[in-house]
């Protein structure tokens, strides 16, 4: 068995790759900003970084933040993954963040592309979105009277767990490069999919399409953020939804 640091281990993602890894007998350190003890800010590096890293066989890169830093943060964890002879970077990425001008895809591409020039064996895995982040969303979107959405967009929700075991086999295998994507099983209108939200939570909302503007609109709307040639999750979002405690 190796030692594998996981990145962003106490987030949604992180936790159940920590999870896995342990349950298939491999050390694990959980790094995150509050975490001890490997409590790192990966934003600023330093000596308590290089202490989380050392001896350690396998990085799997779940940390991110949508308010900025990432690039920052791959950078550090790179610069110490090498001093350290890590052989193995595992990173989790999205699906269409080459095809989708958005911010935060930006971003994660960036840190894809940090990654590949590193030097390191890697691994690349984009996936779809989680069930948990489209809750989110309507959660958001439903506290007024009537819940607006982005005209013509659809998604391609996936369980959180698949994502987290296909990331496991990963780390515990030799470095592959970009493997394929990995999309939840089902292509579904952002509106079907509120709508089945509203239903689980018992709430009862208008729900109106409302078309936008930009190139990342479009680029949402023609599906650049879909994989449906690679819709291999099991997990459907109603099925999520049942599980989940009602809100």
């Amino acid at each position: 068995m190796t030692t594998i640091l996981v990145t962003g281990g106490t987030g949604t993602l992180g936790r159940h790759v920590t999870e896995r890894l342990r349950a298939d007998g491999h050390e694990v350190r959980v790094l995150s900003r509050h975490s001890r003890p490997y409590a790192v800010d990966l934003r600023a590096g330093g000596p308590e970084l290089d202490t989380a890293v050392a001896g350690v066989d396998t990085i799997v890169h779940c940390a991110t933040s949508s308010r900025g830093g990432d690039e920052q943060a791959a950078a550090h964890l790179i610069e110490a993954a090498r001093k350290a002879g890590v052989g193995h970077l595992v990173y989790i990425s999205i699906v269409g963040v080459d095809r989708v001008p958005f911010g935060y895809y930006r971003s994660k591409l960036a840190v894809e592309r940090l990654v590949e020039e590193s030097g390191l064996g890697w691994t690349v895995l984009r996936a779809t979105q989680f069930h948990d982040l489209l809750v989110q969303l309507f959660q958001a979107l439903s506290k007024v009277p009537v819940m607006v959405l982005p005209a013509g967009v659809s998604d391609q929700p996936v369980e959180v767990a698949e994502v987290a075991d296909r990331l496991a086999e990963l780390a515990a295998g030799a470095p592959a490069g970009r493997v394929e994507d990995l999309g939840g099983p089902e292509v579904r209108t952002l509106e079907s999919l509120a709508r089945a939200y509203l239903r689980a939570s018992g709430r009862r909302r208008a729900v109106v399409n409302v078309p936008l503007w930009g190139a990342a609109y479009r680029a949402f709307r023609t599906g650049g953020h879909l994989t449906p040639q690679r819709a291999v999750g099991k997990g459907t979002f109603e099925e999520y939804l049942a599980a989940r405690p009602r809100r």
